[in-house]
Formats: C-alpha cells, sequence, structure tokens
C-alpha cells in the first residue's frame, strides 16, 4: 500500500510546518486527491488513522476532497469534455491532462500558543 508512504510523507512536511509555528498540536488536515492519482482515499484515511498516534497530529482529523480528472487543449486551452477524444475539436491539437492527477496538502489547523 502505497498509502502509507504518502502518509509518512504528509506526516513530516505537517510536522515541520508545526514546528515551525511553534504549534502544540495539528487540529485538522485538508488534502486534495486527483482520480487519477492512484490513491485509494479509504485506504489513505486507515493509514492517518494509525500513523497519526502518539504524534503532535493524534487528535487531527484529515479532510480528503477527490479532484475529477479533466484535460484541456495544450493550443487555445478548451477544456475537452470527459469521455471525448483527447483531440482539441477545435484546433485539432492533443488534450493535456489539467487535474486530477494531484496530490496535494491543502490547509493544516493547528493549535498555536499567544496567536
Amino acid at each position: 500500500m502505497h498509502e502509507y508512504s504518502i502518509v509518512t510523507a504528509l506526516m513530516k512536511q505537517v510536522e515541520a510546518h508545526a514546528a515551525a509555528n511553534g504549534a502544540s498540536s495539528v487540529l485538522r488536515l485538508s488534502v486534495s486527491i486527483g482520480e487519477l492519482s492512484g490513491v485509494d482515499a479509504y485506504l489513505l484515511s486507515a493509514a492517518w488513522e494509525t500513523f497519526r498516534e502518539r504524534t503532535i497530529c493524534e487528535g487531527a482529523s484529515l479532510d480528503i476532497r477527490t479532484v475529477e480528472a479533466r484535460w484541456k487543449c495544450t493550443g487555445c486551452g478548451r477544456e475537452i469534455v470527459r469521455g471525448q477524444i483527447l483531440q482539441c475539436p477545435d484546433c485539432g491539437l492533443p488534450a493535456r491532462l489539467s487535474s486530477g492527477d494531484e496530490i496535494l496538502l491543502e490547509r493544516i489547523e493547528m493549535e498555536v500558543a499567544n496567536v
């Protein structure tokens, strides 16, 4: 399960941000997972529950937003509708994936003293 390695990397990133901001705890994380990223949201949540124990993220929830795959023309930028041939009907250039393969840490909510 590569979700475990993703959570490990996520935890390192969060711990670095928490330390840099003097946080005493992390309350919530928000991540975006593209539908073509190869990440199973259920397995990611399960891995999060396992790895957050006895860390600064012990009480933190994990909010996962799934990002739909979208394609755009490389020339004119026209969005190509799902299910269409991945070629622009206007200019004939090939389409490129514009979203849906990402794994992004979007937000960290932390408990910080004196802020």
